[in-house]
């Protein structure tokens, strides 16, 4: 683009899985008049759900897992300054980007780095929190690892790089340098810690080996508490985008390829293929990701094996008075576990398209006789109706959707109405999506319903 005899002022950029809305360009462009400004981000939404939702059939009752993230922690990093580029859904000023010689390539998450190297010659990055695009989020579990390794590969890249926080060749502020610190504790410590998790109960279940120097009432007395206050905080925070116990279940599955990525990173930072998120597949069958499913399934056996050996085939005085914490934790781990098995196990998406619940009157015209019609789910193929005086299988109709008029064709009667095919005319095809990109038919998350939550899983293992 630098040779162009005519550069642009600004680029943006989108997945090609990614639609930006209307106002996309209008609400971002806005924050460019600080001449400081090098990128505004926003936040990447999406109209699928994601693989850990899907497969615990809990898309109404838990976020996708990016909610937190762009919702919550994105607006704090820009309050202190170090908000970064995500890479789609972003407007770049491109006379800054020229400045650095271009998108850096030293990094798999080259979004992230770019962040970085403007912030060098003094281009911010900010977040504008507004939902302004529309994409599709990893469909399955294979996908949704690969994704988080390398956004986690890309980071230890950066970390080993001129650009780190301890090098001395990067001219990052100490803010800057302190984010960096912590998105590595992050992505190390925190992961860590997940397998000392499994593996310090059944040490003391199974070989009386004792990480924890703490019995049942001491657990009752201060972990406890600190634990309900924690949870408590956390749902405060984060808006009801976050509750403990599931963030586990999401940290476990990304566990193997996290740390494999730390250790690749940190070793080996050099030479690494970018892997693409492949999105739009064939989602109709069940498909079981064994390598996952081994490595928890495994951790499920000893867990329930520890409690068995000692409570049970081994019982002594000593284990049953002072083994109340290594049981409590136990029990804990299996019910994580036994929630990471089920999302291991991917259930069919029998539809090829996303389908919204929608309740709306629609107009209608059916062989010049105008009607309305009650909609009640639609997707970008087609539509669902509520109606006690349908119209005949077969024929042609007219609606019109968002002020939009699309041809469709009646396919079957329903229980309470009846259902439309849309034509896939390109006229057509490009009227559905102007208006089911319009934003409108995609609700926004409100908040986790622990309840309905608890049901769905409870309904995964037992029916």
């Amino acid at each position: 683009m630098v040779g162009l005899a005519d550069p642009p002022d600004f680029i943006s950029i989108l997945d090609a899985d990614f639609v930006p809305l209307p106002e996309f360009l209008a609400r971002a462009m806005c924050l460019f008049r600080d001449q400081g400004v090098g990128v505004v981000q926003t936040p990447q939404h999406f109209i699928n759900a994601d693989p850990i939702q899907t497969n615990l059939a809990a898309t109404k009752v838990w976020p996708d897992e990016q909610r937190f993230f762009f919702d919550i922690l994105m607006p704090s990093k820009d309050a202190w300054g170090v908000a970064f580029c995500c890479g789609t859904s972003s407007v770049i000023r491109f006379s800054s980007l020229v400045k650095i010689g271009g998108f850096p390539t030293d990094s798999v998450t080259e979004d992230y780095l770019l962040t970085l190297r403007l912030k060098e010659i003094g281009a911010r990055t900010v977040y504008l929190n507004e939902r302004l695009t529309l994409g599709l989020a990893p469909e399955g579990l294979k996908e949704y690892i690969t994704q988080r390794g390398r956004w986690c590969l890309g980071f230890m890249q950066i970390l080993r790089g001129r650009s780190g926080p301890l090098s001395r060749r990067s001219q990052l502020d100490v803010i800057d340098r302190l984010s960096l610190i912590e998105a590595f504790m992050s992505w190390t410590s925190t992961y860590v810690v997940k397998v000392f998790g499994l593996v310090v109960p059944s040490l003391y279940l199974l070989f009386g080996i004792k990480a924890v120097q703490a019995d049942l009432s001491e657990l009752l007395g201060y972990f406890l508490p600190l634990y309900l206050w924690y949870s408590l905080t956390m749902a405060w925070i984060s808006r009801g985008r976050s509750m403990a116990g599931m963030s586990d279940v999401a940290q476990y599955i990304a566990l193997p390829a996290v740390l494999k990525a730390v250790a690749t990173g940190l070793l080996k930072p050099h030479g690494h293929k970018f892997k693409v998120t492949a999105k739009g597949g064939d989602r109709d069958q069940r498909f079981i990701e064994w390598p996952l499913l081994r490595v928890y399934g495994t951790a499920l056996a000893i867990t329930l094996a520890g409690i068995a050996y000692a409570f049970v085939l081994h019982a002594q005085g000593d284990i049953i008075a002072y083994g109340g914490l290594a049981l409590a934790w136990s029990l804990y781990n299996a019910i994580i576990l036994t929630i990471v098995c089920l999302v291991s196990i991917e259930q069919p998406r029998r539809r090829k398209a996303e389908r919204f619940e929608r309740d709306e009157p629609v107009l209608f015209n059916i062989g010049g006789r105008p009607g309305v019609y009650r909609l009640a789910d639609m997707s970008i193929t087609g539509a669902r109706f509520v109606s006690d005086n349908p119209p005949p299988v077969g024929i042609a109709v007219h609606c019109t959707l968002r002020e939009r008029n699309v041809a469709a064709l009646v396919v079957r009667r329903t229980a309470d109405g009846f259902a439309i095919r849309f034509d896939e005319t390109l006229n057509t095809r490009v009227d559905l999506i102007r208006a089911f990109y319009s934003g409108d038919y995609v609700t926004a998350f409100t908040g986790i319903r622990a309840a309905p939550l608890g049901k769905a899983i409870m309904m995964r293992i037992f029916g």
